[in-house]
């Protein structure tokens, strides 16, 4: 396996520095969010894709479900700030922190998938030469993992709905975060 592959986070260790620029809340850093239970990390594709927007229209319809579990939002793409502005826009959810020129790199950090352009998009927008696929991550206050989830393509990402019911269940019965064990096998 090369080292350019992405590789899992696991679960109870800390995942990687996460800072990106958000259109209208600021530079946004995880180390410094201050979520009170956990932080919900959701990368997207980018602008190009329909999926996507379907996918944070309903993040957005939510938000206000998380904000009431004590677990902070953001979502980012490595689209630049007018691609995010764009996104955003068609969104209207104003609460929802959109972050913008995640690098590639970091992407790869987070065991995220990167693909490459195939044009346009049945939408009629070009694909970015290179740009992340989803992943959805739950970070605990302390800055490791409680849940992650990273597809290699749009298809079949984790339900928002389903993971306030998780967060329910975690928080009312302390849940641990599993994956955890790296040892032999």
């Amino acid at each position: 396996m090369s080292n350019l592959s992405p590789s899992p986070l696991i679960p109870r260790q800390p995942v990687p520095p996460l800072q990106v620029p958000t259109l209208d809340h600021g530079s946004w850093s995880l180390a410094d969010d201050a979520a009170t239970n956990f932080t919900l990390v959701v990368f997207y594709r980018g602008l190009h894709c329909p999926i996507c927007l379907k996918y944070l229209l309903e993040l957005g319809r939510l938000q206000s479900e998380f904000d009431k579990r004590g677990v902070k939002v953001v979502a980012m793409s490595s689209d630049g700030r007018e691609r995010a502005q764009a996104m955003a826009d068609k969104l209207k959810a104003p609460a929802l922190r959109m972050g913008y020129d995640l690098s590639l790199a970091q992407a790869r950090a987070w065991g995220l998938y990167i693909s490459t352009s195939r044009g346009t998009t049945s939408i009629g927008i070009e694909e970015p030469a290179l740009f992340s696929e989803p992943g959805v991550f739950i970070v605990r206050p302390d800055g490791t993992l409680y849940y992650g989830a990273v597809q290699t393509m749009p298809y079949a990402r984790p339900h928002f709905d389903e993971l306030l019911a998780a967060l329910d269940y975690a928080l009312e019965k302390n849940y641990p975060a599993r994956g955890e064990y790296v040892g032999a096998v």
